[in-house]
C-alpha cells in the first residue's frame, strides 16, 4: 500500500490550524506523517498546535522562510510515496487523500492532483479545480466562481493549486533543482504555477478529481485588488516573470504567443504606472535574478531534451 504525508506551512494561522489538523487526522487514508512548519507567527499559532504534538511533527522557524522555503523544509521531513501540500485554511473531507491516491495509483504518469475546492462562504461555488494557463501565459484558478455541480468530472488540468495539492514523490525528486521542489526565490505566490509548468515540461500530467472534496476559507481573494496586501501583489507580479523566464519555450509558436504576452504585459505595466506604482519596486529584483532564472531554465530544457532522446 502506498504511503502519504501531509505538509502544512503556517504564518499567523491560529484561527485555522486546529480545524485543518483535525480534518487531516480524520483522513480515511493512513497518514504516515503530519509536518507543520511555522514561519515565525506572532498570533499564537504554535500554542494552537501544541495539543496535537503526539500526531504532528512541529518545527517553529525563527524567521519567515516563505511558503516555498517552508514547504521544502516540510517535504524534507517526509519519506512517503505521496505528499499532500496543504494550506492551513483548507478543511479536507475525510476521503480526500483516499480518492486522489486511488486515481494516481491507476496512472503512474500523474505527478500531481487536486480535489474540488469550494468556498467556505458558499459551498456550492468553486474556489479552484486546479490551474489553467491562458495564451498570454497568465495562470488562473480553474472554475473559480462557477457552480460546483458543473465540475463533477475527473479531468486533466495544467497544474494544481498549492492550497491542497497531492504530489507523487518520484515527481518531486524528478523536477527538483538543487534540492528545491518549490523554487525558494519565489518566496510565496505562483510557486505552484512554476512547479506545474516544470512538471509538464518533463512529461508529468496533473489531474482534477472532484470526488476529493475540500473547503477553502480564503480571505482576501473575495475582495478587489485593493484588499490584497502590497507585499502579496509584489511577489505575484515578479514571480510571473520568473516563471516565464524559466519555463516558456522559444520556437515557431513564439511568433504568435510572443506578441500576445508582450501586449498583455504592456497593458498591465500601464495600469501599474497609473494605479499601483508600488509594484515597480520589483524590477531591480527581477533584473538581479535573471542570471539565476536562466540557469534554471537551461537545466530544465536540457533535461527535457535528454528525456525525449531516451
Amino acid at each position: 500500500m502506498p504511503t502519504a504525508s501531509v505538509c502544512i506551512v503556517t504564518y499567523n494561522s491560529a484561527d485555522d490550524i486546529g480545524n485543518c489538523i483535525e480534518a487531516v487526522l480524520l483522513q480515511t487514508f493512513p497518514v504516515e506523517r503530519i509536518v507543520v512548519i511555522d514561519n515565525a507567527s506572532t498570533d499564537g499559532t504554535a500554542e494552537r498546535v501544541k495539543p496535537y504534538t503526539n500526531n504532528v511533527h512541529f518545527i517553529a522557524n525563527k524567521i519567515n522562510n516563505g511558503f516555498a522555503g517552508g514547504q521544502n523544509q516540510a517535504i524534507r521531513q517526509t519519506r512517503s510515496d505521496y505528499v499532500l501540500v496543504l494550506n492551513p485554511d483548507v478543511t479536507l473531507d475525510p476521503d480526500y487523500l483516499t480518492e486522489i491516491i486511488r486515481i494516481m495509483e491507476q496512472n503512474q504518469s500523474i505527478g500531481s492532483a487536486t480535489g474540488q475546492l469550494v468556498f467556505a462562504s458558499n459551498r456550492k461555488v468553486m474556489d479552484s479545480a486546479g490551474l489553467g494557463m491562458k495564451r498570454t501565459r497568465n495562470a488562473y484558478d480553474l472554475a473559480a466562481g462557477e457552480l460546483a455541480v458543473n465540475w463533477s468530472e475527473t479531468r486533466q488540468v495544467f497544474g494544481v493549486s498549492g492550497a491542497a495539492a497531492v504530489y507523487r514523490r518520484t515527481m518531486i525528486d524528478d523536477i527538483s533543482y538543487d534540492g528545491q521542489f518549490f523554487d525558494e526565490h519565489f518566496f510565496a505566490y505562483k510557486e505552484d504555477v512554476d512547479v506545474a509548468w516544470r512538471a509538464r515540461r518533463l512529461g508529468w500530467t496533473a489531474c482534477y478529481i472532484p470526488a476529493a472534496y475540500a473547503v477553502h476559507h480564503r480571505g482576501w481573494k473575495k475582495g478587489g485588488r485593493s484588499s490584497v496586501p502590497l507585499f502579496v501583489r509584489q511577489h505575484s507580479y515578479q514571480n510571473r516573470f520568473f516563471a516565464l523566464l524559466k519555463n516558456e519555450p522559444i520556437g515557431w509558436h513564439s511568433l504568435v504567443i510572443g506578441p500576445l504576452i508582450a501586449a498583455a504585459e504592456m497593458s498591465k505595466l500601464g495600469y501599474i504606472v497609473l494605479r499601483e506604482p508600488g509594484l515597480l519596486r520589483c524590477w531591480p529584483e527581477i533584473f538581479r535574478s535573471m542570471p539565476e532564472m536562466l540557469a534554471k531554465r537551461k537545466w530544465l530544457f536540457q533535461k527535457a531534451k535528454q528525456r525525449k532522446l531516451q
